[in-house]
């Protein structure tokens, strides 16, 4: 029996085609999709390519093609016509039969990577070390690690990598301000994450500075300027931007104090993020930092500037001209010799392409970069990287909070920490209030369990949405037990675990191989077609790398379970064989919903 049931139809429809009309077609005339719901059968087979090799009418053709396969093909039971649409009903053994592959195979519609797959890097996170993660940090991890998950679903060989923004302006403001008004606090001394600290620093920077732009304004315009003017030079002028800037030369040219300071700073920043990717459940392969790829880039430029492959202004800044492909000229150098994003984007491509044989490279950036990523594919392709063309930026929109929920610290970004912990203590009160079902479990249990369905209540929210799209998260909303849910979903897989101990515990075990007469009625077969769609879903989830593809489909085989429960007892089935195969469906739906959200970093409770 053909693990995939309309794998086997089409070749069966090749072979009629064939033999009626003596003429070979090739798979993709057969156009195969599910019944809809108004008519009687399972698949139904579009009829009309096929019209110019019958000569025939569209129902003559339909009932000619039907014919042959009810009298050919073992797994057609039957067949009515519609007009230019051949319905198809499978037997039941056939249903039954693709059951048993589903069953025998612990990881159904995904494909393990072999030597000569190909190998994908994905790069997400990409953090800077003056401030802690925040919401959109959280949208681009998820999606980031999701996404590594289902290439490697689809049979890829998949390196995850993060490149941390760790040197630059911004990381020299909270060094300066930790100096100025520090008195040496570290995270040890003061209980805070290392991150959070850092990012006060640079906070408390903003805030000194932009009492000295007031000061300095206020002074240029009793002296005569006018205001838009004064607070520019203000801007400028102020003594601590400027320290900051002397600072940052400094770092250029690597100087040991300035140096020693930057490296314990970022220290505490990592410790800080290494406890919210562990949160978050996200990890990486490989992690680069700009700090060590910004001079690669520029050596790279150099070496293309060399080749003629870019120009030098009077200035002394480099650039490239990409007018032939219908952008502007695009600056990669600047005067004084300093890099750009740009530059360090290729030191960071040519140390990875160094390390790792990339077939295909993607990377996890918002939208505003959309720009970016299209000048950066035309450069690394200039600069000869086989993948450059063909780099792939998976865009995302913003996500947003509704006004006034959960405000973090500084007022204006929700941090990473906060919206984790809120999470689960919500988990925690909604399994308080559902207390009898969780009677007789510790509380280091009941801990665990608010942890799982907590984050999996954030992390399908977000993953469910089409990554493209700006969304709003809804605390509230996504912790619902009800709906296209995290916890409405990992609520099933419980209660089916907990029908299948159950059934151990009467000495019921499931059987290793299903016998093909089961009876199957029209709800069970309904079940087994939607549990067969999951190796489509995850194909189709590689090829469009959307996460929420496979969130939907976890849903919907979910619903449609819960839908059969409700019809259907299971543990008192009117038959013993009616009762091993409601446990066989019951089990496999688990397994596939355990593994789709699996596929979205989402862990799935025994019991809630």
């Amino acid at each position: 029996m053909n693990m995939n049931i309309e794998s086997g139809i089409s070749q069966a429809v090749m072979t009629a085609i064939q033999a009626l009309y003596g003429q070979e077609v090739p798979a993709k005339m057969v156009q195969l999709q599910k019944t809809r719901s108004e008519f009687e059968g399972h698949l139904t087979l579009v009829v009309f390519p096929f019209l110019k090799i019958s000569r025939k009418k569209p129902e003559d053709t339909a009932t000619d093609i039907g014919q042959w396969l009810q009298e050919h093909e073992a797994s057609v039971a039957g067949y009515n016509v519609v007009k230019g649409f051949l319905n198809l009903t499978i037997a039941p053994s056939a249903w039954i039969g693709l059951l048993g592959a589903i069953h025998a195979d612990s990881h159904y519609g995904e494909r393990a990577a072999g030597e000569d797959s190909p190998l994908v890097m994905i790069e997400y996170s990409s953090p800077n070390t003056n401030k802690p993660l925040h919401l959109g940090h959280v949208r681009n991890n998820l999606l980031g690690w999701s996404l590594a998950q289902i290439m490697a679903a689809n049979g890829n060989k998949v390196v995850k990598t993060n490149i941390v923004n760790d040197r630059g302006i911004h990381i020299c403001k909270s060094m300066l301000a930790w100096q100025k008004w520090g008195n040496g606090e570290t995270p040890e001394s003061s209980g805070k994450k290392g991150d959070h600290l850092i990012g006060d620093y640079y906070v408390a920077f903003d805030k000194h500075y932009r009492e000295e732009v007031k000061t300095l304004a206020a002074q240029y315009e009793a002296e005569g300027m006018d205001a838009e003017q004064a607070e520019k030079k203000a801007k400028d002028e102020a003594p601590l931007i400027k320290e900051a800037h002397a600072m940052l030369v400094k770092w250029e040219q690597g100087d040991a104090e300035v140096r020693a300071l930057w490296e314990k700073m970022n220290s505490w920043v990592y410790a800080g993020f290494d406890e919210t990717y562990k949160a978050l459940g996200v990890g990486f392969d490989k992690i680069y930092y700009e700090s060590e790829t910004y001079l690669e880039g520029k050596a790279k430029v150099e070496e293309g500037l060399a080749k003629g492959l870019f120009f030098r202004k009077e200035d002394n800044s480099v650039w490239a001209d990409l007018t032939g492909e219908g952008l502007d000229q695009k600056l990669l150098l600047r005067s004084d010799g300093t890099s750009v994003y740009m530059t360090q984007d290729i030191g960071t491509a040519d140390m990875r392409f160094k390390d790792y044989p990339i077939d295909k490279m993607i990377y996890v950036v918002g939208n505003e970069q959309n720009y970016h990523f299209q000048v950066l594919s035309i450069l690394l392709d200039r600069l000869g990287f086989k993948w450059g063309k063909e780099l792939v930026h998976f865009s995302y929109g913003m996500v947003e909070l509704p006004n006034g929920k959960m405000k973090s610290r500084e007022g204006t970004v929700v941090d990473a920490d906060d919206l984790i912990s809120t999470m689960i203590s919500d988990a925690r009160q909604l399994s308080e209030d559902k207390v009898n079902k969780l009677e007789g479990i510790s509380e280091a249990e009941k801990d665990e369990i608010a942890r799982i369905v907590g984050m999996g209540a954030l992390k399908y929210f977000i993953l469910k949405v089409d990554a493209r799209k700006n969304m709003l998260f809804n605390p509230e909303e996504s912790i619902d037990f009800n709906g296209n849910t995290g916890p409405f979903i990992q609520y099933t897989h419980a209660r089916i675990r907990s029908i299948l101990r159950k059934a151990e515990a009467d000495g019921c075990s499931l059987p290793e191989t299903l016998d093909a007469t089961l009876p199957l009625n029209a709800k069970e077969t309904e079940l087994i077609q939607k549990m067969s769609e999951y190796a489509a879903a995850v194909e189709q989830a590689g090829k469009d790398y959307s996460p929420s593809g496979i969130a939907n489909y976890c849903y919907e085989l979910t619903k449609q379970f819960n839908q059969f429960y409700h019809d259907y007892s299971i543990l008192n089935a009117d038959t013993p064989e009616e009762k091993t195969l409601r446990l066989v469906l019951a089990a496999n739906v688990a397994k596939i919903i355990r593994n789709g959200m699996r596929l979205l970093g989402i862990e799935v409770p025994e019991r809630m």
